[in-house]
């Protein structure tokens, strides 16, 4: 387990851990601000059910402070997505420290990329991403993702279907080292 000690938080440290089922409506919790807010979309309780696997969260004291899940979309590509920290943990590391322990499953299942779509261009450049043009497969790949129904598939290919929800976002890849 990675812990991570929020600075300005001295006394207290959170962990960042597998995701349970347990932990769900938690992370559900976690979103609800944000969809209200109109920063991420929402997600169904089943669909946060049916990916919970692919989800880490921070805790501190039995609380979840944040989250974010690894989805893989190719042999070699990951997405990283719902990516969240309670807003009285924003700039604590708790984030960074997310991302770090999804960094880590990454390179575990052997992916050399990882892609998000996000509005904190800031946050994810300081991690090594960096934005992406319109076509960073191949096209015998593309075909392939073509036939993906998931939306975040969508989002990384930039079809038209999806630019209504992601306006104002950018479209960020990182190639990870040691991988």
């Amino acid at each position: 387990m990675t812990e991570a000690q929020a600075p300005a938080r001295a006394e207290r440290r959170y962990t960042v851990r597998p995701a349970r089922t347990g932990d769900v409506r938690g992370i559900l919790d976690l979103l609800d601000p944000w969809v209200q807010r109109r920063i991420l979309l929402g997600k169904e309780l089943v669909t946060l059910f049916e990916s919970v696997q692919e989800f880490v969260v921070a805790e501190i004291d039995g609380r979840l402070i944040g989250c974010g899940a690894l989805h893989v979309m190719w042999e070699d590509l990951g997405e990283i997505r719902t990516l969240i920290v309670a807003e009285d943990w924003l700039h604590h590391g708790v984030g960074g420290a997310i991302v770090a322990r999804l960094e880590e499953q990454a390179r575990a299942l052997g992916l050399t990329r990882l892609f998000c779509l996000t509005f904190e261009v800031e946050f994810f450049s300081r991690r090594g991403f960096t934005e992406i043009g319109e076509q960073v497969v191949d096209p015998d790949v593309y075909s392939q993702l073509l036939r993906s129904p998931d939306e975040g598939v969508a989002e990384f290919l930039d079809l038209a279907h999806v630019k209504p929800n992601t306006l104002g976002n950018t479209r960020m890849l990182k190639t990870l080292e040691g991988a």
